[in-house]
């Protein structure tokens, strides 16, 4: 009987072991997720990419993105927001859950930080008092004038007042 018990421990002692290697060697084997700042979603769906952390104008990297995108049958937005500003945070929650998938399908949100890239979008031409902004921009990257800035608070913000405007900026109707 005392046999039995330890060559029963040493059993699971020997799977446990081996659970532990295998759960291992899958999370290292296991592809990385792609990049939502580098890779575009196969769905269509829209997407933001970051700005770069040092930037001294907005316009050459917003060119290459708009080329990129182009290649890809998508459009860009330029979107300015912060980690502080309520009504920005609930338009990036929506957008990465897919909330304004069906509406948005196409688009790549080129994402600039309010306190870290006001300079370098001012050299390409936007300028903004309030956040969030969302603008179209011209074919060299720079504010081609067509943009929305600022919204409400609370929940009502992304739909019933950010996704109108952004729909009107797309269909070349006015959005202020």
């Amino acid at each position: 009987m005392i046999f039995h018990l330890r060559h029963h421990r040493w059993l699971v002692m020997l799977a446990f072991g081996v659970a532990v290697v295998a759960c291992r060697t899958r999370e290292r084997t296991r592809p990385a997720p792609p990049n939502a700042s580098a890779v575009a979603p196969a769905s269509g769906r829209p997407y933001f990419v970051k700005a770069p952390a040092r930037l001294e104008t907005a316009q050459p990297f917003l060119k290459e993105q708009m080329s990129s995108a182009r290649a890809a049958g998508e459009r860009v937005l330029v979107y300015v927001g912060a980690s502080w500003c309520e009504p920005c945070e609930r338009f990036h929650d929506a957008v990465e859950a897919g909330e304004l998938d069906a509406m948005l399908a196409g688009t790549r949100f080129v994402e600039f930080d309010a306190d870290r890239h006001t300079e370098a979008l001012g050299a390409a031409g936007y300028a903004f008092r309030m956040i969030p902004v969302i603008a179209q921009p011209n074919a060299e990257g720079a504010a081609s004038g067509r943009q929305l800035t600022g919204s409400i608070k609370g929940p009502a913000a992304v739909h019933d007042d950010l996704v109108p405007r952004v729909e009107a900026l797309l269909a070349g109707r006015p959005v202020d």
